[in-house]
């Protein structure tokens, strides 16, 4: 086989390839041109490390103050379950003293029928005792209702400490990056690096005054 053959052979295999990878974009309902083109459109320089853009700070205010919320709704759901059993404690305590109330009034009203009082005694503690009830059955709810609050309280904690975990790993990614980028030479002691070498073309060299105006507008980028 000769030269020409085989590059001719190489360029039908690479058109095959270029025209089975445009089929496969073609075919892609995933493939958003749009999207794409809006990606490689990033702004550039990026915004300064000031205080709004330091992710990991961010990150870290969120895990603390998510941390002391939740505290503080666990205190205040403890109280509110603490009220709600004493408030059906008390529920029970009284239904069971209207009942001897009512015992005492039955006997009566049973002696002396033509007596009206006994029988509206009667009548106002059984609407008693009812009332009664209902507050026992919504103290009960309540503190339901309290325990799954702090069931569901419990994922504010999971997600906390997936911020945390995060955080851990990109703290441990800077560390690394420090470390892999460390030198023994300070900045400042280095020689001046070259603005271009031979064989470049001047017309895409950046010089001084680029490079400064560079390093200002990165400064001021907000």
């Amino acid at each position: 086989m000769t030269q020409e053959e085989l590059d001719s052979l190489m360029s039908e295999d690479l058109n095959d390839a270029i025209k089975t990878d445009e089929a496969e974009i073609a075919s892609d309902t995933t493939y958003d041109q749009a999207s794409y083109r809006a990606k490689a459109d990033v702004e550039w320089p990026p915004p300064p490390p000031s205080a709004e853009h330091r992710v990991v700070h961010q990150l870290d205010d969120v895990a603390r103050e998510g941390e002391e919320k939740s505290s503080q709704i666990f205190d205040i759901l403890e109280a509110i379950g603490s009220d709600a059993t004493e408030t059906e404690n008390l529920s029970k305590g009284g239904g069971g003293a209207l009942n001897e109330i009512a015992s005492v009034f039955e006997r009566l009203h049973s002696r002396f029928p033509h007596i009206q009082t006994f029988a509206a005694q009667l009548e106002l503690c059984a609407d008693l005792k009812k009332r009664i009830d209902q507050i026992e059955r919504i103290a009960q709810k309540t503190n339901d209702q309290v325990m799954v609050a702090m069931d569901v309280m419990q994922f504010q904690d999971i997600h906390r400490q997936k911020i945390e975990r995060v955080i851990n790993v990109m703290r441990a990614l800077s560390r690394y990056m420090n470390s892999l980028f460390d030198t023994k030479v300070a900045d400042e002691k280095r020689v001046g690096s070259a603005v271009h070498i031979a064989g470049d073309s001047t017309e895409d060299v950046v010089n001084e005054d680029d490079i400064e105006a560079l390093i200002a507008a990165f400064g001021g980028k907000k």
